[in-house]
């Protein structure tokens, strides 16, 4: 049974290339919303707090401050309405899921840049 579903998955949902990144990387997301008839792009820019799950399941999430306020925002990787992904920054961090991200203002909030070779 969980191969027809794998095989379901492989053949029937598109895939979206999209570039490599993982927790603590800074990214754009630019997607497609429909406002009645009309179609506009918008962006989120954030941190990308954890990846989750696989295949065409697979989930992102990220965070954001606007004003005082955080703001998160979970986004499948297969969802068509998303139009392309930047890669702002590379963060260097040693966590997977960085929950603790959260609790942290100000300058603490800083992630450090990962070094290109």
């Amino acid at each position: 049974m969980e191969s027809l579903v794998k095989f379901i998955q492989d053949e029937f949902v598109n895939k979206n290339e999209l570039p490599e990144f993982q927790a603590g990387d800074t990214i754009t997301v630019y997607y497609e919303i429909k406002e009645g008839d009309k179609k506009r792009t918008q962006f989120f820019k954030g941190t990308v707090i954890q990846r989750r799950g696989s295949g065409a399941s697979e989930t992102f999430t990220i965070r954001k401050m606007s004003g005082t306020v955080g703001v998160e925002r979970i986004f499948p990787l297969n969802l068509p309405a998303i139009q392309k992904i930047e890669v702002n920054k590379h963060g260097r961090v040693r966590r997977a899921r960085i929950f603790y991200f959260r609790g942290l203002t100000g300058k603490k909030a800083r992630i450090q840049e990962k070094r290109r070779k």
